[in-house]
């Protein structure tokens, strides 16, 4: 069932690869796109390569998670050369750690194993997009009427990332939101009141309740975000 109706369907391709010996903090799954190329592979054959590769390892605890360069090419299903670049591009991106003086092999690190167990979806198309950016600066107002037991307020919400391309499928939708004290007038009378980090998590929850493909970066200036951004809300409520 669509979460919304009239819009397109997403759909998803699951995989389960269980991790031996990583905290639950440290595993971080993320979401790859159709028609997106990853290290040069398609998204569903970088998981299924990376999961032939992580099978060597179950059991192993992480700082023996190590392959050599060799299994790594088989279970990427390349020859000697485009396995050298493959394995350097996955150095370069953090998830690989290579050999040591003291340790043989490439040691597959967290942002390897969170990758491996991606989920692949279908990318968000821009129109989809556009209503979000449209929701979330509904739900930004809701926030700052509603949420009075929250010491933050939103002053504003920018857009940036992949939504400032001119692409038409979007792999995320990344929101940079600002946030500022409440002043005590727009506070809770009654009650306790949350603490400036759990009024944080509170706003970084309802944004990406809208859409799992939302990203949220809370910022306490606009001008810390990467450039370029556009703004989707800015609220018309006194700052003090």
């Amino acid at each position: 069932m669509c979460a919304v109706p009239g819009s397109p369907c997403l759909r998803f391709y699951a995989i389960v690869i269980p991790i031996t010996g990583m905290g639950a903090h440290a595993m971080k799954p993320r979401t790859l796109v159709t028609e997106r190329m990853y290290f040069g592979l398609d998204p569903l054959r970088l998981r299924a390569s990376m999961g032939r590769a992580m099978a060597r390892v179950v059991g192993l605890p992480p700082a023996r998670a190590r392959l050599s360069a060799t299994h790594l090419h088989y279970d990427f299903a390349m020859d000697t050369i485009r396995g050298e670049a493959l394995v350097g591009a996955l150095v370069d991106g953090g998830l690989l750690e290579p050999p040591t003086a003291g340790e043989a092999g490439y040691r597959l690190t967290e942002q390897f194993f969170s990758l491996a167990a991606a989920r692949v979806v279908e990318p968000l198309p821009r129109a989809r997009a556009k209503l979000l950016l449209t929701e979330a600066g509904m739900l930004a107002e809701r926030c700052n009427d509603d949420a009075v037991h929250n010491p933050l307020e939103i002053v504003a919400v920018a857009v940036y990332g992949d939504f400032m391309s001119r692409a038409e499928k979007l792999e995320e939708l990344q929101l940079g939101v600002m946030v500022k004290l409440r002043i005590p007038s727009r506070r809770t009378r009654f009650g306790r009141m949350q603490s400036k980090a759990e009024g944080a998590d509170a706003i970084r929850h309802s944004m990406r309740e809208l859409s799992s493909f939302i990203r949220v970066r809370l910022v306490t200036n606009l001008q810390s975000l990467p450039r370029p951004f556009a703004l989707v809300f800015q609220s018309t409520k006194p700052l003090a």
